[in-house]
């Protein structure tokens, strides 16, 4: 029988003054979390190696697909998400990503399938790989070398890009996320260049170390950002389909490294709805009865509130007057800052910066991305170790 609270360990009421302890944080740290995060510009440059020593020149023998299926679970899975919104709408076919097992019925000789797993062993991409290779469609797949999804891509004499296990799936999001993207490129669906990797690297390592353990909180964006959202509940959400994607995976790392409940998604969406949560009992309800001469750390007289983070993406063209959507975007998210200021919902925005879309879902996705980490290690959680996901396999699988 499984003991519940096992491995559960922690503090409700985050302890600030621990951030600023390098040793302290490394202490509870001690599947290094933090220096997995840093690695994303290594990750980078590793994985465009490795996939450009595959013979991916040869998804492009039988020239442009009907359509391309992303299939993975989790981290894997949000790299179809990042590739849809990196080809954006003019891409020429539908990029779609997959996150159950095998692929959809329609899905044929026409077509291609790249199958996406850290570990190369979740069912959803290997069913995947396995029904492309059946059904005839041209498969890629990107995973743990050694793995059952390297066999299943031998077998279908499918490219297959090596990723070796250096961190937890979750802390792996550039390593899978770079040879799906140049898998879409060489089949002509995306224009991702050396120079986009080689800038977006470079953006990642200088948000690392930004965002590096020995940085003071108040020069430390991941650090103020998990301070200003400790004891909320978080809403998240992106100005844009590219911010809507680092919105997402800001939700993924908030669950699952700090343990917390997460809104997240597309402002646009929320327009429709969810931003009534500002007027909600843990929004405007609760900031109108604060005493403002109450001491801002007696947090269990106050009470939950929310948090809003705002991802905010100009786009690469914001001078340009004429395009609507983009303005339309920054309308929006103009609007959705006042709602907050006027209900007294507090707002932290992140802007993103670089000059590709790829170095822009970087600077969007960084920051974040630690801020998850200090958020648990504050509460004195191991960011590494989740009994409740190792318990969940336990008792689904047979």
């Amino acid at each position: 029988m499984i003991d519940g609270t096992a491995g559960v360990s922690g503090h409700r009421h985050a302890d600030e003054s621990l951030l600023d302890n390098p040793d302290a944080l490394a202490e509870r740290d001690p599947g290094g979390m933090l220096r997995h995060t840093a690695s994303g510009g290594a990750q980078v440059r590793e994985s465009a190696a490795l996939a450009a020593e595959a013979n991916l020149q040869v998804l492009a023998d039988d020239g442009r697909p009907r359509a391309v299926v992303i299939a993975g679970i989790g981290t894997a899975g949000r790299t179809g998400d990042v590739l849809a919104t990196v080809a954006g709408p003019r891409c020429p076919v539908p990029v779609i990503p997959h996150r159950s097992a095998g692929v959809p019925g329609w899905v044929g000789a026409a077509d291609v399938v790249i199958a996406v797993s850290a570990s190369g062993r979740s069912p959803e991409a290997l069913g995947a790989a396995e029904a492309a290779h059946r059904r005839g469609a041209r498969l890629v797949a990107v995973g743990a070398p050694d793995s059952q999804l390297q066999s299943v891509a031998e077998r279908a004499r499918a490219p297959f890009i090596p990723v070796p296990r250096r961190a937890p799936a979750r802390a792996s999001l550039w390593a899978l996320t770079v040879p799906v993207l140049l898998a879409a490129r060489a089949l002509g669906l995306v224009k991702v260049n050396e120079a986009d990797l080689a800038e977006t690297a470079a953006r990642l390592d200088a948000e690392a170390d930004r965002c590096r353990p020995t940085a003071e909180s108040f020069v430390n964006p991941a650090k103020s950002l998990a301070l200003g959202l400790a004891g909320s509940v978080p809403i998240v959400w992106g100005s844009s389909p590219l911010a809507t994607v680092a919105a997402r995976r800001f939700g993924d790392t908030l669950s699952a490294n700090a343990r917390y409940p997460v809104v997240s998604g597309a402002l646009g969406e929320a327009g429709r709805g969810r931003v009534g949560l500002l007027d909600g009992v843990f929004g405007g309800l609760a900031e109108g009865e604060r005493d403002i001469f109450a001491d801002p750390d007696e947090s269990d007289e106050d009470g939950t509130r929310l948090r809003l983070v705002l991802l905010r993406d100009g786009g690469l063209n914001a001078e340009d007057d004429t395009d609507e959507p983009l303005a339309v975007e920054e309308r929006r998210a103009d609007a959705v800052q006042t709602l907050a200021e006027r209900r007294g919902v507090r707002c932290d925005v992140v802007t993103a910066e670089g000059g590709s879309a790829l170095e822009r879902l970087a600077s969007l996705v960084a920051v974040p991305d630690f801020a998850s980490i200090y958020l648990a290690l504050a509460h004195g959680l191991d960011p590494m170790a989740v009994p409740a996901i190792t318990e969940m396999k336990e008792l689904a699988n047979p």
